[in-house]
């Protein structure tokens, strides 16, 4: 069953895969590298109920990483690209909201702690093109 009627390329959604699994393998091996630091950097969002953090940043970790992974195995690709998808698109928003409610970040978390880069108003754009990157990769054929 086909959700979206848009053809994609084979050669443009094998790519599509490829890139998305490479930046989900880099933004997850940056977090696990310091999860404990990533859920600092987490606090500074103030979205979640204290404590909460070093859970939800373990888990975050644990999501990109394997969503890597599956997206390089066959039978979980399209479910991983969809995964991939609703990812990008909750990091676009809660990205969006911070910059609303006008708080500042030195280090927006997207590569951990290792790699800081300032939340700008164009990071939640790049989240937005990183979904349909994941869509694209999703309408790859079996």
């Amino acid at each position: 069953m086909r959700v979206l009627s848009i053809p994609a390329s084979p050669s443009l959604a094998a790519l599509a895969t490829w890139l998305l699994a490479a930046v989900l393998l880099a933004t997850g091996l940056g977090k696990a590298l310091d999860v404990e630091g990533f859920g600092a950097v987490l606090a500074g969002y103030r979205l979640l109920p204290p404590g909460s953090e070093a859970f939800v940043a373990l888990a975050i970790t644990i999501a990109e990483l394997g969503l890597a992974a599956a997206l390089l195995h066959r039978p979980w690709r399209r479910g991983a690209a969809w995964g991939a998808v609703l990812l990008f698109l909750a990091n676009a928003v809660v990205l969006s909201l911070t910059l609303l409610r006008g708080i500042e970040l030195a280090n927006c978390g997207c590569f951990g702690v290792f790699w800081p880069r300032p939340l700008r108003p164009w990071t939640p754009l790049e989240d937005l093109a990183l979904a349909g990157l994941a869509l694209i990769a999703g309408m790859r054929p079996k």
